[in-house]
């Protein structure tokens, strides 16, 4: 597809434009209630009991809160990996939060997937990762887990080779975000495409068959002819999954971010049509629409998820992951019950005293009512399914939030069922959050709803 320049407004876009429907940012919707509503009322005492009453298949999320290089756009809890005491120390205590919480769950508790993320995994020696991943594998009851992990193609040097072949990793996610060299100036990321090559090629000979390439749109400078360039790229290296992100530029909840250039971020028009942009091209490419800002080439296990119904929506973003339960280990860390969501200790100096005394480190999180777990079920399906059955008294309750997005045809109401056009796919965030009264008196101020 060419680098044609396509305004938001144009007739030709399959997304229609509708500015002030887009105007109140929106969570992303990875849990619900969303992390804005944690608060410390539930802590190690609720996350012991969630532990304890847990069975059947089990997910881990191991956060590893280190980079070598910091990027100025990041919004994860991470920091620079350039104390080799820091991160021995954290270790020791992520060691000994995997015992704590292995040894309170029930015997028939069994793991079936692990996820690796941060920061990046592979700020780690891979002489410690390896011992990491033993440790997992001693204490929790694998049962043939789907191993994945987020890795920075700057820092994936040749002894990561045998670490991912070893750990039967078939998941891989590289940031590559975008291949421009002076976008990548402008958010403190620089990785010749040399790089991405030599990571994608290592990881296809680890045994990686599910590889991810994460980009962004809405950087700063960024034109659709940038963006084109860098999907044609993208698209070359045959990723069967590409995240297709906007960048969400929030400094007063993220200080790295102020050494980006706000006055030359592109508006919200532009974004919008980088955004169908992205949608159309990679469509073009013959990758399948997950969700709203996830691309899947068709034989992938997310697709599949997907044209079956079964996809899902969780901390990592969209997903196959049928598990009601997902395990968070390291510092921030959330967990996921079905009646409870809790985060780790986000500081990792507290974090680790937290650990030193053999005390699980929840600090905050929130308890799941039942009409949190009805509004969330929606909210979900809606996400990830572009529809949801709504009972009539919920309905009732969101009718007036809806009816602009109804007027404009942006979605419809079918026989108890609430249905996300086509055309209305972008808008699905804005939807969805219609559903979710706790937004309306959050003081959080969440990303740009596209």
């Amino acid at each position: 597809m060419t680098a044609e320049i396509v305004r938001a407004d144009d007739p030709t876009m399959l997304w229609p434009y509708h500015p002030e429907l887009l105007a109140t940012p929106v969570p992303r919707y990875t849990s619900y209630p969303t992390a804005a509503e944690f608060g410390d009322a539930v802590g190690r005492v609720q996350y012991g009991a969630a532990l304890a009453q847990a069975s059947g298949d089990v997910s881990l999320y191991v956060h590893i809160p280190f980079c070598e290089k910091i990027c100025w756009y990041c919004g994860c809890n991470t920091g620079a990996a350039n104390r080799t005491q820091r991160l021995t120390s954290y270790l020791d205590a992520l060691h000994r939060e995997i015992a704590l919480v292995a040894a309170k769950l029930p015997a028939d508790a069994r793991v079936t997937r692990v996820a690796f993320g941060g920061g990046s995994p592979n700020a780690l020696a891979a002489t410690d990762f390896m011992r990491l991943f033993e440790t997992l594998r001693t204490h929790f009851r694998f049962s043939d887990p789907v191993v994945s992990v987020e890795l920075d193609p700057r820092t994936l040097r040749a002894e990561w080779d045998p670490v991912i072949a070893d750990i039967g990793a078939t998941h891989a996610s590289m940031g590559v975000q975008t291949f421009s060299a002076r976008l990548q100036q402008a958010i403190g990321r620089v990785q010749p495409l040399c790089l991405i090559d030599r990571g994608t090629r290592m990881l296809r000979a680890a045994g990686v068959t599910s590889l991810n390439f994460d980009l962004m749109y809405g950087l700063p400078g960024q034109t659709q002819a940038d963006l084109a360039d860098t999907l044609e790229l993208a698209v070359s290296f045959a990723p069967e999954r590409i995240a297709l992100f906007g960048y969400a530029h929030v400094p007063h909840l993220i200080p790295r971010q102020r050494q980006i250039d706000a006055s030359d971020l592109p508006d919200q028009a532009e974004r919008f049509a980088m955004a169908e942009f992205g949608y159309r091209f990679l469509t073009a490419a013959g990758y399948q629409a997950i969700g709203f800002d996830h691309f899947a080439l068709p034989g992938d296990p997310l697709a599949r998820a997907a044209t079956s119904g079964k996809l899902h929506r969780n901390f990592q973003g969209f997903t196959d992951d049928a598990s009601p339960i997902l395990i968070g280990l390291g510092a921030s860390a959330i967990s996921s019950f079905p009646e409870l969501l809790v985060q780790n200790e986000k500081n990792a100096g507290r974090y680790r005293m937290l650990l030193s005394q053999d005390a699980l480190p929840a600090a905050c999180g929130v308890t799941r009512s039942a009409d949190d777990r009805t509004r969330g079920a929606v909210i979900e399906q809606l996400l990830c399914l572009g529809r949801s059955a709504v009972d009539a008294r919920l309905l009732e309750q969101v009718i007036g939030g809806l009816r602009p997005f109804l007027l404009a045809r942006l979605c419809s109401v079918d026989g108890g069922e609430l249905v996300i056009a086509p055309r209305g796919l972008s808008y699905a965030r804005s939807i969805a959050a219609q559903f979710d009264p706790y937004r309306q008196h959050s003081p959080r101020r969440f990303s740009s709803a596209v």
